[in-house]
């Protein structure tokens, strides 16, 4: 059996163009899907596959891991930059989606078998609007409570909003109790029987992060995400230390390396590697393996397409570690249109249920994808009240 083709699929969905991946081989109706979306850096990760293809094209599909050596270690460069690794994620899942096939079982099966019975998802508040995401008014506190109580009305027992504004390295006292007035209304809103998130994007200076952290400790987070540079791994553990509430970050940590300093300074409760960019199912497995090591916890960064989350989820049923999984449901209306997918969602709850379809349990409809093509995505810039540029 051999790889004939990497073909790449573009499917723009509002924020992002969702990148599918379709590995395909010599033996008739058999290949694997994967996903490889990076918003804003469509054209990139397409051609990064497109060089990865060379080292692939006529090789055995099932020698996956020899595979990820070669993608990762030839070419001189090595895979941890998001380009690349976001490349060689989507051609892993799509090479561990051929093995289930061929072995007729869910890719969980072939670690080990599901640790759980059922996995519980969180939402993010707006659903997909970026007016909904991020405090824009003094009506905000009310607005996300609102959207709070939307949230468990659809059936989800934990969401996760922006509360958090964007602040310049150092600011005054307007913008904590702004955040404070925010989180206090979700949580008058929907009680304490619902989980609540708060990202902050990473967008503040260290020494804000520790001042939101603080002034948020009160309401009983499940997690604070992100509160400053990734960069800056030091100064997360510092936050880490300072406040009672679980601390999670990873979302832009590429390979085993990157969460290794993570957790070698037990900088956070919770790491969340992107299995769309931090290397796939192979290095994913491995960053949980010390994860474990750790006793810390895993809830991947999953806002893309619906690979990842099938992707997401086939591994969070054989990772003890994993505690949650991000979805997002309502970015655009016809997300369930362009697939079909083995796992069964109850909405009482919003729990999950193990796939039972071979491999990642996931078909493409590529007519479908075919009537969203690329565009080029929603230009965000952030800027501070005097003029420099913000991380948005």
């Amino acid at each position: 059996m051999k790889i004939t083709a990497l073909k790449t699929l573009v499917c723009h969905a509002r924020m992002r163009n969702w990148i599918f991946v379709k590995v395909l081989t010599d033996q008739d109706g058999l290949w694997g899907w994967g996903e490889a979306t990076l918003e804003w850096h469509t054209r990139s990760v397409i051609g990064a596959i497109e060089d990865l293809s060379h080292l692939l094209i006529g090789q055995d599909p099932t020698r996956i891991e020899h595979l990820w050596q070669i993608m990762y270690r030839q070419h001189f460069w090595h895979g941890h930059g998001v380009i690349r690794g976001t490349a060689i994620s989507g051609i892993d899942l799509a090479l561990w989606d051929i093995m289930g096939k061929i072995h007729g079982v869910p890719c969980h099966k072939l670690w080990g078998g599901p640790v759980r019975d059922f996995i519980r998802l969180y939402c993010h508040l707006g659903g997909g609007k970026m007016e909904d995401f991020y405090c824009t008014s003094p009506a905000d506190a009310s607005r996300f409570a609102d959207l709070a109580r939307r949230a468990v009305e659809e059936g989800f027992t934990a969401f996760k909003s922006m509360a958090v504004p964007e602040t310049m390295p150092l600011e005054g006292l307007q913008p904590i109790r702004y955040a404070e007035t925010c989180v206090r209304a979700m949580r008058e809103a929907v009680g304490d029987g619902i989980d609540i998130m708060v990202d902050c994007h990473a967008r503040p200076s260290p020494r804000m992060g520790l001042l939101f952290a603080k002034a948020l400790e009160p309401y009983h987070l499940y997690w604070f995400e992100e509160p400053c540079w990734p960069e800056v791994m030091d100064d997360i553990a510092l936050i880490q230390r300072a406040v009672k509430t679980p601390i999670a970050t990873g979302e832009r940590l590429v390979g085993i390396h990157a969460f290794r300093e993570l957790l070698e300074q037990r900088a956070a409760s919770v790491i969340q590697p992107d299995i769309t960019h931090c290397g796939g199912f192979s290095e994913a497995r491995r960053i949980a393996a010390m994860a474990e090591a750790y006793r810390v916890a895993m809830a991947p960064h999953n806002p893309q397409g619906p690979v990842s989350t099938a992707a997401s989820l086939e591994f969070g049923f054989a990772t003890p570690s994993y505690i949650i999984c991000e979805t997002v449901h309502a970015d655009v209306p016809w997300r369930q249109d362009v697939v079909r997918e083995g796992f069964t969602l109850e909405k009482s709850g919003r729990l999950v249920r193990p796939n039972t379809k071979p491999g990642l349990g996931v078909e493409i409809d590529e007519k479908e994808v075919a009537k969203h093509p690329f565009q080029q995505e929603m230009v965000q810039r952030t800027f501070y009240k005097d003029g420099s540029a913000g991380d948005w």
